[in-house]
């Protein structure tokens, strides 16, 4: 089982490659990738710098090129296509219908995984990627059961993928608009839920208040931990009173899932977070290799140690982790 981890930064790169992540995720910095960020990800000289780095330790990088272009704006992803495979990754991760078939038709040899972003949840729709543009692998959307997952397992033509740890979202990927009505971006064509342009922080006489183009999205008083502003995960006055009407912040951690994933057949866990920090990606990665290495060794004796979980939800949004769409005890 591969453990694909991210990263934002040639740091956090390194850390992941320290840390013993077989492959690590990156994107460029455009929104050619769904972390569209001020500061964060990677030009092409920082790139070809982690590629040769990764592939000096025997690991691999993988691009994400997963948002969905306009019409005008599809020769930059045929271009960032191009660049990677010229770079060397080892495979870009798509959504898009047609950077799947440039990329398809003209670099057949570079190998393909279906982005998230595509939500795709059926053998079908696997079926249908693989043989219209050959793609090898597929990383499957946070709203699968784990049975739903074993049985896709069994019936898919290619290596799945799924998430293990990190921000967690009640949105289908690849289907949210949300955050478009309130400032005409939307995460899917602009690469961020919201983006840094529209986001203010302003101290008012009731505490600290994150906006997202002027739409109050949360208030914090005095040591409370302020997160970045969305509107599936603000707080909002509803019937009298003010809660997460939509989610909490919450982060996804399947620990306790991996013998059960790893006899389903799943290939690779990843971790989200590229816009994380090297200090993170390093703690997780260690956390999660252990892990790994340990059902390896012994998938009928595992278990989630104390210090692995302790350190996860020290990590994660809100200091709550949970086991999202895998578990559904009411089924």
């Amino acid at each position: 089982m591969e453990l694909v981890c991210p990263a934002g930064s040639l740091p956090a790169l390194r850390a992941a490659l320290d840390s013993g992540a077989d492959a690590v995720y990156v994107g460029f910095r455009d929104e050619t990738n769904a972390r569209h960020f001020a500061g964060l990800n990677f030009d092409e000289a920082g790139l070809r710098q982690g590629v040769r780095e990764a592939h000096a330790r025997g690991r691999r990088i993988y691009l994400a090129l997963n948002t969905y272009p306009r019409d005008a704006g599809l020769p930059r992803w045929e271009a960032a296509v191009d660049t990677a495979m010229e770079l060397g990754v080892d495979a870009i991760i798509a959504a898009d219908l047609a950077v799947l078939g440039y990329a398809a038709r003209t670099w057949p040899a570079l190998r393909l995984h279906l982005s998230v972003q595509a939500s795709a949840t059926n053998e079908h729709a696997l079926r249908f990627y693989h043989e219209e543009f050959g793609i090898r692998r597929a990383v499957l959307p946070r709203v699968l059961s784990m049975r739903q997952v074993a049985r896709l397992a069994e019936r898919s033509p290619v290596d799945l993928e799924v998430f293990g740890f990190g921000s967690l979202c009640v949105m289908a990927e690849g289907r949210c608009f949300l955050s478009s009505y309130a400032t005409g971006k939307s995460p899917n064509t602009f690469g961020a839920c919201s983006p840094a342009s529209h986001v203010t922080w302003c101290e008012s006489a009731r505490g600290l208040e994150t906006r997202l183009n002027g739409i109050l999205i949360d208030r914090y008083e005095a040591g409370d931990k302020a997160g970045y502003p969305t509107l599936c995960k603000g707080r909002f006055e509803v019937g009298g009173r003010v809660g997460h009407a939509i989610e909490e912040p919450v982060s996804l951690n399947t620990l306790s899932l991996l013998p059960e994933l790893a006899a389903a057949g799943v290939r690779a866990i990843k971790i989200e977070g590229r816009q994380r920090s090297p200090a993170y990606i390093r703690k997780v990665a260690g956390v999660w290799r252990q892990a790994i290495d340990a059902v390896r060794r012994d998938p009928e004796g595992f278990r989630v140690e104390g210090a692995w979980d302790a350190a996860l939800s020290r990590l994660s949004e809100g200091a709550q982790t949970t086991l999202g769409a895998y578990h559904r005890p009411w089924q």
